[in-house]
């Protein structure tokens, strides 16, 4: 399994779990490093998670986070164990981790037990609050992100709050980290020097948030949920038309005049209460009231058409079915079905970056539990009979 691309000859070993460490991984395998995944030998809990088949590794989400990667398993816990963990680590130039700093001293993950094998290694690591704090070593998911950093708060309608339902949190840390990763590689070029790369899902839900907690630090504004109504400008919010439903966003002055024309209210662009995004923002339901009576006489198609001709962002509401099949995301070639050697061939979205130069030409399922245990070992130098060893001593 040769790679290519702007990372190849680079080696990363993945002991993540879920998705933002192996999202992380699974990057730095779109651009064509090395990618090996290491689970337990009884496998990891992710790879159920929402299957595909009645096969125990067919997890749609396992088989996204874990494209372009060989996979073993290994024990690192047994003295046999800790071997070939030392062996891999230095044959490795990045090791991802999602794993709280506990966790990672007991494995012999850490960056002090990992420097002393390589010392110019990278981890990269994840955990749920960051470092330091009182919660540092609580575990926690997506959610968990969206719900601290304020999303959730101001999402949703009525009295109940509500998180996203895709995992924002946990692919942004992902992109995040790779980022941060290529930097550690790019400084250890310069100095020779390995490094510690942490991420967390609460920064990174922060960080997403920022622009209105800065609003809030600093005006006190104390806003609320306003269903998919933006607050900060206007019209924004998603429409009904004769046949479904459709996204418009209008921002700036410039976007709001040729809005205003469209609708056959172009008074309004010199309207005194409409004279600023904010000041549209705060008149989002009068603006509504215009909007909506314009969009439910047409077609989705209709309506979007007319948008777009007046230089307006929008675009239609689709079920998952939908999104699969609409020409764009066809055209856009991003959804590559894999064959799972399960009768199965999920589409796989990679690295979602034109790069022609840089980016992998070619992607691989993710793999079978052990799947690649021999021939990594012996790669690493072990003999088969060694390695039967391993297996009779639970080490792999």
């Amino acid at each position: 399994m040769a790679t290519d691309g702007v990372l190849s000859g680079l080696r990363v070993l993945d002991f993540g779990r879920y998705i933002a460490g192996p999202q992380c991984a699974a990057m730095l395998g779109d651009l064509g490093a090395e990618v090996i995944r290491v689970e337990r030998p009884a496998g990891a809990e992710d790879r159920a998670l929402i299957p595909l088949s009645d096969r125990a590794d067919d997890g749609a989400l396992f088989l996204q986070m874990n494209r372009n990667k060989r996979g073993m398993t290994l024990n690192a816990r047994t003295p046999a164990g800790r071997e070939v963990l030392g062996r891999l680590v230095q044959s490795a130039d990045v090791v991802v981790a999602n794993l709280p700093d506990p966790a990672l001293r007991r494995l012999g993950l850490d960056y002090g037990s990992l420097a002393q094998i390589r010392p110019d290694i990278v981890l990269t690591t994840v955990t749920a609050f960051g470092e330091e704090g009182p919660w540092s070593d609580r575990p926690g998911f997506d959610g968990v992100g969206q719900v601290m950093s304020g999303a959730a708060y101001l999402s949703g309608s009525g009295e109940e709050p509500t998180k996203s339902y895709v995992l924002w949190v946990d692919l942004a840390t992902a992109a995040f980290c790779a980022f941060a990763t290529l930097a550690a590689l790019r400084e250890r070029e310069q100095s020779g020097r390995g490094q510690h790369v942490r991420g967390s899902l609460l920064g990174t839900a922060l960080a997403a948030a920022n622009s209105t907690l800065m609003e809030e630090a600093v005006l006190g504004t104390g806003r609320v949920r306003s269903g998919n109504r933006a607050q900060v400008a206007g019209p924004a919010d998603i429409y009904a038309t004769l046949d479904g439903w459709i996204i418009v966003q209008v921002v700036g002055d410039a976007m709001f005049r040729r809005w205003a024309g469209l609708v056959g209210h172009p008074e309004l662009a010199d309207d005194s209460r409409f004279s600023t995004d904010q000041l549209r923002g705060d008149h989002r339901d009068e603006l509504a009231e215009i909007m909506q009576p314009w969009s439910a006489a047409q077609t989705s198609d209709e309506a979007l058409d007319a948008l777009a001709a007046a230089g307006i962002p929008s675009g239609p509401v689709l079920s998952p079915a939908q999104a699969l099949t609409h020409p764009q995301v066809l055209a856009g070639q991003w959804l590559a079905p894999i064959d799972r050697d399960a009768g199965i061939t999920p589409p796989v979205v990679g690295l979602p970056v034109t790069m022609p130069h840089g980016k992998r030409t070619t992607a691989w399922r993710a793999p079978k539990l052990g799947e690649h245990t021999n021939q990594i070992l012996g790669e690493l130098g072990y003999e088969p009979a060694a390695i039967a060893q391993f297996r009779e001593k639970g080490a792999i």
